[in-house]
């Protein structure tokens, strides 16, 4: 499928039909999340991966007015780690793991330590907008292998941690429901190139 056509076709599944998502295909998936690029390699995003009915269960009256969370698949909850300081050691050892040369670890692990001093609501703001780049390759990724996908900011995050049992450091930010879709996309439409250039 050529990439015009997976980002035209995509669409904001309200209803999924009751079939499941064969496992290799959801792992296929995540595969194409996990190269999602992000500032400074970071990689600042967890997922938790819900496909039992029990726990999608649990989680709707934490989602309301959205009932692709018993009708999906598979749930995909992206997580934000916000904390910065394990990232970046966990960063600069994979650097060191991977080869990276030495001047650019260096370069890329003073920026984090600038970077460690912004106040804790812009690095909050600026960890959760990677994990945006990530679950976006998961709808593309999602319409690439057939399947129909929505994304979901509409949710309660404090009891979304309490049901899943996430570790404090492990906020959850956005949801990416998945599977087949049941319903007829709308019409898609988007404001004019005109309109998004300055």
């Amino acid at each position: 499928m050529e990439f015009k056509d997976i980002v035209t076709r995509r669409y904001a599944t309200k209803q999924f039909q009751p079939r499941t998502i064969p496992e290799e295909t959801i792992k296929e998936l995540l595969e194409l999340v996990r190269w999602a690029p992000s500032g400074l390699n970071l990689q600042p995003w967890r997922i938790k991966v819900v496909a039992d009915a029990e726990t999608k269960a649990l989680l709707e009256p934490a989602t309301p007015d959205e009932p692709q969370i018993k009708s999906c698949s598979h749930l995909l909850v992206f997580c934000v780690d916000t904390d910065f300081g394990a990232q970046c050691e966990r960063l600069s050892r994979a650097m060191k793991e991977h080869g990276v040369p030495e001047r650019v670890h260096d370069i890329v692990m003073g920026i984090a330590t600038e970077m460690s001093h912004l106040p804790p609501s812009e690095m909050q703001a600026w960890l959760q907008s990677q994990v945006y780049i990530a679950a976006t390759h998961a709808l593309l990724g999602a319409t690439a292998l057939g399947l129909d996908s929505c994304p979901m900011t509409h949710f309660l995050p404090d009891k979304y941690s309490r049901i899943l049992g996430l570790p404090s450091h492990l906020r959850a930010v956005l949801l990416v429901a998945l599977g087949y879709g049941a319903d007829e996309p709308h019409p898609k439409w988007r404001y004019p190139l005109e309109e998004i250039l300055l």
